[in-house]
């Protein structure tokens, strides 16, 4: 048994006899209690034995499949995680677990994705995530959370892109570069990147010698982005120098 306990990503409900346990509350009790002390192998095996045991649509279950998840999580099994909060979500709609279950299950698709070289696709599933949280349990705290993790996601969504358009400008792919480019302006105006993105468009176009698209920037840059006007001040003249 101490074995399984040190290993516990290998153990199972069936490796840990229960049968000493006088109800299954006592069973969950237990496994929260081991839970709240960093022993997931126990506690995962607890709730497991805590779903067979309560009838399918007994709170009892949204509890005990919450936390297996996060013992999931914490293992680093994300899209298991996910997939069983989304299961507390969708099966126990007015469970007070249900608005955080699907937070948690939009940050586990977010941890799949926190590096702006990879393929985003996970992080565009955990964006879908929270703005259903968002629409689905307006006002709660979860929801306010979405909407901070929305942001922070669409921050490297839009560096991944600044990123490729450096790449090609450096590749004098200036065409390709510039629909990057836009790209981030248009997709995700709020993040830092975007001003960059506009900085950079303006140097293509004074190189491309695109006047009427430099000056199109130009302007967009003073009118959505003046902190960054400093940046291009040679580019965005509009009297001409003596």
């Amino acid at each position: 048994m101490a074995a399984c306990v040190l290993v516990f990503a290998a153990c199972s409900a069936g490796e840990y006899n229960f049968s000493g346990y006088p109800t299954p509350q006592a069973v969950y009790d237990s496994g929260m209690a081991s839970f709240r002390v960093g022993d997931c192998g126990f506690a995962e095996a607890a709730f497991v034995q805590v779903q067979r045991d309560y009838p399918a649509r007994d709170n009892k279950q949204a509890e005990a499949r919450y936390f297996q998840a996060e013992c999931l999580f914490l293992r680093r099994q994300h899209l298991e995680a996910a997939r069983l909060f989304r299961r507390v979500t969708d099966e126990f709609p007015r469970h007070r677990l249900a608005p955080d279950a699907l937070l948690r299950a939009g940050d586990a698709y977010r941890e799949m994705w926190r590096n702006p070289n990879l393929d985003p696709s996970y992080g565009e599933t955990a964006i879908a995530t929270y703005q259903e949280l968002i629409q689905r349990f307006r006002g709660t705290p979860a929801a306010e959370r979405a909407r901070l993790r929305i942001a922070e996601i669409e921050s490297w969504l839009a560096e991944k892109e600044y990123g490729s358009g450096t790449y090609y400008i450096r590749a004098r792919a200036y065409d390709s570069a510039i629909i990057y480019f836009r790209g981030v302006v248009a997709n995700y105006p709020q993040s830092e990147f975007a001003p960059l993105s506009v900085v950079r468009l303006i140097e293509i176009y004074q190189r491309l010698e695109y006047q009427e698209e430099q000056n199109e920037m130009c302007g967009y840059l003073a009118r959505y982005y003046p902190e960054a006007v400093a940046d291009v001040t040679d580019l965005c003249e509009t009297e001409p120098r003596s």
